[in-house]
């Protein structure tokens, strides 16, 4: 049985987001994947890396469990909108106070690149935006997807990285927004 974690970065339980993380956990719980959701609103923590990584902090109670997760976790999912670019503040407190050194990754005293601590997982990024995907691709250069695929998910080991992206949502019918959580739920079936 597979291990799913499935990451709600959007910090409005009642978004779209929250509906396609619920219908990627039915999806994945069909096919008979154990399966955790949790919306990072719900979680008790501060969202900034005060001191950067100079001073060490001790983590509050739900971000231990939260790496405890990760750690149990063969498959990643994030669902969270895309905001002025990227991603939600919330989603990237989340990542500054989880993804730390010597649990995501570990710095090598004779080289540049990092041990990549998370190998072994993949990820899927289920992404929202108001802006046209092709105008994010080919004008803005998909800063926010590669940011999350490139600069921290891969970085730290995790491959591969798939992406769906939904948009715009703002100009959506109920039509299109249905034929997208379908679309996720068969994405949860495939457990990719």
């Amino acid at each position: 049985m597979k291990n799913i974690l499935i990451v709600n970065g959007h910090p409005d339980k009642n978004s779209f987001c929250h509906e396609l993380a619920k219908r990627y956990l039915i999806g994945a719980e069909k096919s008979g994947a154990h399966c955790k959701l949790v919306n990072l609103i719900d979680l008790s923590f501060n969202p900034i890396l005060k001191y950067g990584y100079n001073k060490k902090r001790e983590l509050e109670p739900d971000l231990v469990q939260m790496q405890s997760e990760i750690k149990n976790a063969e498959h990643l999912v994030f669902v969270y909108p895309n905001w002025w670019g990227t991603y939600p503040a919330l989603l990237k407190g989340f990542i500054d106070r989880v993804f730390l050194p010597k649990f995501a990754f570990k710095y090598q005293e004779k080289s540049p690149f990092p041990e990549k601590l998370l190998n072994g997982k993949s990820a899927r990024l289920i992404v929202t935006m108001d802006t046209p995907k092709w105008y994010y691709s080919l004008i803005y250069r998909s800063p926010g997807l590669n940011s999350m695929k490139k600069g921290i998910l891969e970085f730290c080991g995790i491959k591969p990285v798939r992406i769906t992206a939904f948009g715009p949502i703002k100009s959506s019918t109920e039509i299109k927004r249905k034929f997208w959580l379908d679309k996720v739920e068969k994405l949860g079936e495939s457990m990719k």
